[in-house]
């Protein structure tokens, strides 16, 4: 598996706080999108930091 690109880990987070906006009605699902979402700004953020190395 190949490690994404800061910029795809980005993308990822930004679609699921998308996807996550929709889902006024379903809490649980809201608030997992959300934490999936965060994963991938912790992970795109581990990326910035390993670039500047």
């Amino acid at each position: 598996m190949a490690i994404p690109t800061e910029a795809q880990a980005l993308d990822n987070a930004a679609r699921l706080l998308e996807r996550a906006e929709i889902e006024l009605t379903n809490l649980p699902l809201m608030e997992r999108l959300e934490g999936l979402a965060d994963s991938w700004l912790s992970l795109a953020q581990l990326l910035r930091e390993r670039e500047r190395i």
